[in-house]
């Protein structure tokens, strides 16, 4: 007897799913039908999204609707993140003294990739200062997410119990799509 069980979606199943992205030149999506386990799966996704989306933006070419559209939509993906990720993860770890430091610089380089997304704002997207900074802003939004998976995640995750992880992955999810739709709308 064969039974018919769905699979649990794993970051293995999802790293499938984005190279099938990858292949019909598509952008990953959150999704709110697999519903994560706690924050730090939550998190992952929108840092895959963030991912895809500089990876494009750096092949996109000059002159294009597409390359203003993929920066649009990465200033949205980065905007939301954040305002989420620090209501609902740097926010209570803040409240902890062993969580102090981590969660300050953390903060502090979320600031640093804002300044780089104003200024790529107000910047000429066809020449060549712009797509320097979008370098900047590529090779910043990579250090900070492997640092905040590799440090981060770990010093939180000691201080959090698993209740609290779950409880905060469907707080940041529904403040995350929101804030998306906020920023979609205005």
């Amino acid at each position: 007897m064969q039974l018919d069980i769905p699979w649990p979606t794993t970051q293995a199943t999802n790293t499938h799913r984005t190279h099938d992205l990858k292949r019909h030149n598509e952008t990953p999506r959150l999704s709110g039908l697999n519903m994560a386990d706690n924050i730090y799966d939550a998190l992952r996704e929108s840092h895959q999204l963030q991912r895809s989306l500089c990876r494009k933006l750096l092949r996109s070419s000059p002159h294009t609707e597409r390359r203003r559209q993929l920066f649009t939509e990465l200033r949205r993906e980065l905007a939301a993140h954040a305002a989420a990720e620090e209501r609902f993860l740097y926010a209570p770890i803040l409240m902890h003294d062993t969580g102090l430091d981590a969660s300050r610089h953390a903060l502090h380089e979320h600031h640093e990739i804002d300044e780089i997304v104003e200024d790529m704002s107000i910047t000429d997207k066809t020449g060549a200062a712009w797509m320097a900074k979008a370098r900047k802003l590529s090779e910043k939004v990579h250090h900070h997410l492997r640092e905040e998976e590799k440090k981060f995640f770990q010093v939180s995750g000691k201080i959090l119990s698993a209740s609290q992880k779950e409880r905060l992955a469907g707080q940041y999810r529904r403040d995350h799509q929101r804030m998306l739709n906020s920023l979609s709308s205005g």
